[in-house]
């Protein structure tokens, strides 16, 4: 049944993916910023009911077709549509286009249903604090397993009306879900200042179609086919073109964010492509009079950007912030600040670099090499 207050949508969205290349120069689109556009539901599964004859996959389309067009007016950007028209796509290839596209962002679009005549704008991102907050939403999104062939050999076992296996899926989206969430408060002001809609605001919930990507995502919630005001608003054009433009724009100012938070080189090829700074800045840190807490056996860095381009880590490309370090996992580069086993001197480089403009950054920790998780590491006894 799909008649909760929340119907959520497939996320996966931007992970800072700005993709590699092999030996030469561009290869070609892989100097664009690619994003990845998801019409939610299509073909045998018509999405969300609604008594007064809103369709939730037409609806969808539409909004995804228009924000696309405007999108690919940007020479800098790509996009992927995982549907262009009225056809089925099950989730698993919704999240493997995204994934072989080497996306940097993935926009799922929905429409949301209720038994009342509930109304307003929800984005969610990925639940990755292992509760079942919104298990209903998730259920009610996840279920269109059930009309893919084979699902149970295509999901593992994974079960939408399990509270179990829905936590379970959230663990892999953990270090996108600042992005994510940027990404999401951005829309939702959009919708709410830019067009006068209502918001619901930014929610999480457990969603299968995440669960093999690799990008920060979110997925949108544009109003309620339910409502019928609401419903006729989302199937007019007046409508579609305010909600698409309102996700535009969050789209262009999200990537504004990441561009001014990784520096001049991000779209170089790679190490051998060079700028010409009038002078190469190196940050500076006041040291102040602190009292150590050094961890035996535990070293910290702060985590400022994840790339699928390998950067030359020198401060220049990192708006003057030197000791940056690279370590590459699986299709991606990631890029630290820092290198210390004294938790409040890592603490005090966290704020240097957010007063950069890395606000999103965060502390990581490794113990012989490994890379474990902060909190158990705080746990060990410091000196």
């Amino acid at each position: 049944m799909r008649t909760n207050l929340q119907s959520i949508i497939v996320f996966a969205v931007v992970i800072f993916t700005f993709s590699l290349t092999s030996g030469y120069a561009f290869q070609k689109n892989k100097d664009k910023f690619i994003v990845v556009l998801d019409a939610g539901h299509g073909g045998k599964d018509p999405g969300k009911n609604s008594k007064y004859g809103y369709k939730e996959k037409d609806i969808a389309l539409q909004v995804v077709l228009a924000v696309g067009k405007m999108l690919e007016e940007n020479p800098n950007i790509k996009v992927v549509y995982t549907r262009k028209t009225d056809v089925f796509v099950e989730l698993k290839d919704r999240a493997k286009i995204a994934n072989n596209a080497k996306a940097d962002l993935f926009v799922s679009i929905h429409c949301n249903a209720h038994h009342t005549e509930a109304y307003g704008t929800e984005t969610y991102v990925l639940d990755v604090g292992n509760t079942n907050r919104n298990f209903e939403v998730a259920k009610a999104e996840n279920e269109v397993i059930f009309l893919e062939d084979d699902y149970e050999k295509h999901y593992d076992g994974f079960n939408p009306n399990s509270p179990e296996s829905v936590i379970g899926i959230s663990i892999q989206q953990e270090e996108f879900t600042e992005q994510s969430i940027l990404l999401a408060t951005l829309i939702e002001k959009n919708f709410s200042n830019k067009i006068n809609r209502k918001s619901r605001g930014v929610k999480q919930a457990s969603l299968w179609v995440i669960h093999q990507t690799a990008m920060p995502s979110v997925l949108i919630e544009t109003g309620f086919v339910t409502n019928k005001e609401e419903g006729a608003y989302l199937n007019s054009s007046k409508g579609q073109d305010e909600v698409s433009t309102s996700i535009y724009d969050a789209i262009v100012s999200y990537k504004k964010v990441l561009d001014q938070n990784v520096g001049e080189n991000i779209y170089a090829t790679n190490d051998t492509v060079k700028t010409k700074p009038e002078k190469e800045k190196v940050d500076v840190i006041v040291e102040e009079k602190q009292i150590e807490q050094i961890y035996n056996n535990i070293v910290f860095k702060v985590q400022l950007v994840a790339s699928s381009r390998k950067i030359d880590p020198k401060p220049n490309n990192f708006k003057g912030l030197s000791d940056i370090s690279r370590e590459k996992e699986g299709g991606l580069f990631k890029y630290f600040y820092g290198y210390t086993s004294d938790y409040n001197k890592i603490k005090q480089l966290q704020s240097v670099a957010q007063s950069k403009g890395y606000t999103s950054c965060f502390i990581v920790a490794y113990k012989d090499g490994k890379r474990i998780d902060l909190n158990d590491a705080l746990k060990t006894t410091s000196n």
